[in-house]
């Protein structure tokens, strides 16, 4: 059985962002900070536990996993970049949790070599966030890495998590396809009340 994963999962640029949400009832959030000096890294990871531990907020450091070993959090998530990098059994020593970001069955072989917690697809559909080299997954490719997921009982049990594109009306169909969780990003970011909007998704992933 796969462990509980939540299926609203906000993907959030800093701790700012995070302070805003924390109110909308969310129960995970990953910190996905770019471009900060050492100081300002640990400053922004620091911040955000401790707004996350008083909203009972289970926070995921992107990237940054040396300042997250130091700061205490408990969850990691790597780009496949930063997973070539990473020293995963430092990773693994500390007791920290990982995921892992994947766009071909090429990079899912290499991130469950990693032995990771999570996997991540995307993107599934298309996003205007960011520039990606990779075009939309679609749901077909969701179902397909829960089919190679449950083909081997190692890792079976492993939640996948989804990400590009989703909003609350696609939601329903991505999890359908085999996801466990949606990251959202844009939905969020680019919502007149992201609060609100927030708070809309936490009742969509509750009911």
């Amino acid at each position: 059985m796969k462990p509980s994963f939540e299926t609203f999962y906000p993907v959030l640029p800093d701790l700012d962002w995070i302070e805003k949400l924390a109110p909308s009832g969310m129960k995970v959030v990953q910190l996905r900070l770019k471009d900060a000096g050492v100081e300002e890294i640990e400053r922004q990871i620091a911040g955000a536990l401790e707004v996350c531990r008083a909203h009972h907020i289970q926070l995921i450091v992107n990237d940054y996993w040396e300042a997250a070993i130091r700061l205490g959090a408990d969850y990691i998530h790597l780009g496949q970049e930063d997973l070539a990098t990473a020293d995963i059994a430092r990773i693994k020593q500390s007791g920290m949790k990982l995921g892992i970001s994947t766009h071909s069955l090429e990079e899912l072989e290499i991130a469950l070599a990693a032995e990771p917690d999570y996997v991540a697809l995307g993107p599934v559909y298309e996003t205007i966030l960011k520039k990606m080299k990779w075009q939309p997954q679609g749901l077909e490719k969701v179902s397909r890495w829960r089919v190679v997921l449950d083909s081997d009982p190692k890792t079976a049990h492993l939640p996948l998590i989804a990400i590009g594109g989703i909003t609350p009306e696609r939601a329903p169909g991505v999890l359908a396809a085999g996801a466990d969780s949606t990251a959202v990003v844009t939905d969020l970011i680019m919502a007149d009340d992201p609060l609100e909007r927030a708070r809309h998704w936490v009742q969509v992933c509750s009911g």
